[in-house]
């Protein structure tokens, strides 16, 4: 079989109807044949004993051309001397929405997929707990926040979306770019800002500005055209779209990070015999690990870039001007995510969040809740 890498098996699948009708309770009878072969089986015959069809993170960054896309297309063969292969798409060029990830592997129309939590967390809140705005100032707070939140979240996907959690990856940390000078928080008040989530929308009201959530690659059109003044997103992403040159100055308050799950479905999963199971289990821990040593190293290499430091490797070199947070910063980003976005976050997902909010993440980070 001629392998199929550019989304076109994905698309077949979410035009099924099957697909236009996942949020149907007529879907779930619908997809008795696909959770057992995947999406596509019976046109797409398979070039290996085991097949697997993975929907990846976002196209064009490190996580997925680095490690994601190497690992779906060379290395499982290599590691499972043949008898595991798979293809994979990112998912923004699949033709699908992140916020639809996790319902489309629930129901097997997506056997393996990447779900941004905070993307997902449009329609299921409490996936956003680990990565709110301004919770984990550092990787290593978000190394905390996200470890003590992983038993919590093997069991909700397990339960709420029958899908088995196989790896948790993090994005580097997403700090904001202005086209105007900037020399705080403060100064952020009345600009437009491009956001990507809920949370990061809570953070810029707080700061009295105007949220406008934007897609990745609709950003510096954006910022050129004048209808945002400032955009949050990755410190390397932001430099590999461009937008060092059509901002002027970094604010590098890493305002969260943007974390992913990666999921099988849970009868795709169900189906692959055991030694391939221990094999990704034994694996895909090592990719997380990459995964996660390459976010907090891009996000310092993705300031040096943008500003055009002399150990800018693997960006574009910028002429921005970084703006360090400052101590009044650090307190203010405090405040914002206790008395703002913590209680908008809680809100959304209702009064059942507080106990694990408390048991997990809180009891970790020492953020109470009021």
């Amino acid at each position: 079989m001629q392998r199929i890498d550019d989304g076109r098996w994905f698309r077949r699948a979410r035009r099924s109807p099957l697909a236009l009708r996942w949020r149907g309770a007529a879907a779930a009878a619908l997809t008795a044949g696909l959770l057992q072969a995947g999406p596509c089986a019976a046109q797409t015959p398979a070039v290996s004993p085991h097949h697997l069809r993975v929907v990846g993170g976002l196209a064009g960054v490190n996580q997925y051309t680095r490690y994601e896309e190497p690992f779906w297309t060379r290395e499982l063969a290599r590691l499972s001397g043949g008898r595991a292969t798979a293809e994979i798409v990112p998912f923004d060029r699949a033709g699908i929405r992140g916020q639809e990830m996790l319902r489309l592997v629930q129901l097997g129309v997506v056997p393996f997929g990447t779900a941004i939590l905070n993307l997902s967390a449009v329609d299921d809140a409490e996936l956003a707990m680990p990565d709110l705005a301004g919770l984990n100032p550092d990787m290593a707070a978000l190394r905390r926040s996200v470890g003590a939140f992983r038993p919590h979240l093997k069991k909700l996907l397990h339960d709420r979306y029958g899908s088995e959690l196989l790896a948790l990856y993090a994005y580097p940390a997403q700090v904001t770019f202005c086209a105007r000078p900037v020399a705080s928080l403060a100064d952020l008040s009345g600009r437009r800002i491009r956001t990507s989530s809920a949370t990061q929308s809570d953070w810029v009201v707080a700061l009295g500005a105007v949220p406008v959530q934007t897609a990745f690659a609709e950003v510096v059109a954006s910022l050129r055209r004048g209808s945002i003044d400032c955009a949050i997103t990755g410190t390397m992403s932001g430099n590999a779209i461009g937008l060092h040159e059509v901002t002027t100055h970094i604010q590098t308050t890493a305002v969260n990070w943007g974390v992913a799950a990666f999921v099988a479905n849970g009868a795709a999963w169900a189906a692959l015999p055991k030694d391939i199971q221990d094999l990704l289990q034994h694996e895909l821990p090592k990719l997380e690990q990459a995964i996660w040593t390459d976010a907090e190293t891009e996000t310092r290499g993705g300031i040096a870039c943008n500003v055009g430091a002399a150990s800018c490797v693997g960006g574009r070199k910028g002429r921005m001007i970084e703006v360090r947070p400052s101590a009044e910063d650090a307190v203010r980003g405090r405040e914002i995510l206790v008395k703002n976005v913590l209680p908008a976050w809680l809100k959304r997902c209702g009064p059942q969040c507080a106990q694990p909010w408390q048991l997990t993440v809180g009891r970790a980070t020492g953020v109470e809740l009021r």
